[in-house]
């Protein structure tokens, strides 16, 4: 067993030299989080566990997630493999996610120094002054899709414009990313990178729809499941869910995604979490569907679907937005309805200041549910 070190680095760059020990065996295990967090009393992991990822919880309990070595540097090479080669990197998001995480990993597999984006809010300018001190011919960087919307918004300046074009990768993920973001970039000649994957398999692991790497996929019940040598080792004591997540088929691990996918013509496609649904009037009605066709009416970019009690339908989909930012009501329920059928049709709008986000950019779903009226 190896012991397990719970750090809070004040700058990412402290987080580095541990993160190399642990990687490399020399040192304790690492389990990174928020700088202010209380301290915890950790458990020892395996051996080959060097970090411990703590899931947002954004729908459900949080998690512990232990990543061996293999699995993190198999992560790192399969994305240089894809990507065109080992580079340097930016460093924008926070190093308690795995998306952050992995841009440590593969700067250190790939022996180059990283460059750190100071924590807070998110500034495109800021973002440009560092992009532009990076020296390697090779560059990336890793962003969740709130961060990418920033930067094409305040693309009109031309620095920035050709900051973002020397960019050789900016991979985005940790939610679903708006198709008008996609062909914004596509526009713009930035090469965007749209990435799939969780903790469990040691970050994005399908790029642009493929697999990447050893990584397998199949879609079990609805369900998509994924294979590889990035598969965590399991929950940090807790067995039981372990065994519902992890499972071994004919000799081969597979992990259990909860989420909803096909693959068409060799391409991955997500179509929502399998928990993230409601039954409204009988009908099972994914939330996650009628949130991407909402988002698809003007004004409602940056929507959130959530579901609410309803003394008729059980349950229903409930749209929030921000103030100013909405067109016609009935245009979006018109719209949801002629995709999904009558039992997706959003009940009621409902117009706040600002919606509630997690470090990841990813919307905190249960903080907003629980501030709306009844």
């Amino acid at each position: 067993m190896r012991a397990l070190r719970a750090l809070a680095p004040e700058h990412p760059l402290d987080f580095l030299a541990v993160l190399r020990a642990a990687l490399a065996g020399n040192g304790p295990a690492v389990l990174p989080v928020p700088v202010g967090s209380a301290a915890a009393i950790l458990s020892d992991v395996p051996r080959r566990v060097a970090v411990v990822i703590e899931t947002s919880g954004s729908t459900g309990a949080p998690k512990r997630v232990m990543l061996a070595t293999n699995a993190l540097l198999a992560g790192a090479a399969a994305s240089a493999v894809v990507l065109g080669g080992a580079g340097q990197w930016l460093l924008a998001l926070p190093v308690h996610y795995i998306a952050g995480v992995q841009v440590l990993v593969r700067s250190i597999a790939a022996e180059t120094s990283p460059l750190v984006l100071p924590p807070g809010h998110f500034d495109p300018q800021q973002f440009r002054r560092l992009a532009e001190t990076m020296t390697e011919p090779l560059r990336y960087t890793a962003l969740v899709p709130v961060q990418l919307a920033r930067l094409l918004d305040a693309a009109d300046d031309p620095a920035l414009l050709a900051v973002l074009r020397r960019f050789t990768a900016i991979l985005v993920g940790g939610q679903a990313i708006r198709p008008d973001l996609i062909a914004r970039a596509a526009e713009l000649d930035v090469r965007v990178v749209r990435t799939y994957g969780s903790s469990e398999t040691a970050g994005g692991c399908i790029y642009n729809g493929v697999p990447i790497g050893d990584t397998l996929v199949r879609v079990v019940g609805g369900q998509l499941e994924l294979s590889g040598s990035v598969l965590a080792d399991g929950y940090l004591d807790d067995d039981v869910r372990t065994s519902e997540r992890f499972v071994v088929e004919h000799g081969v691990r597979w992990y259990r995604t909860g989420d909803l996918g096909d693959i068409v013509d060799g391409r991955v496609r997500v179509l929502g979490r399998a928990d993230n649904v409601i039954v409204s009037g009988g009908e099972k009605v994914s939330l996650d569907a009628v949130e991407r066709i909402v988002r698809s009416c003007s004004g409602f970019e940056q929507a959130v679907v959530i579901g609410g009690d309803d003394e008729v339908w059980g349950q229903v989909p409930v749209v929030v937005v921000v103030v100013g930012e909405a067109a016609g009501d009935a245009v979006v329920a018109a719209s949801v309805v002629a995709a999904l059928g009558r039992a997706a049709r959003p009940a009621r709008i409902v117009r706040v200041a600002e919606i509630p986000l997690l470090a990841s950019g990813k919307p905190d779903r249960r903080a907003l549910a629980a501030q709306l009226p009844a």
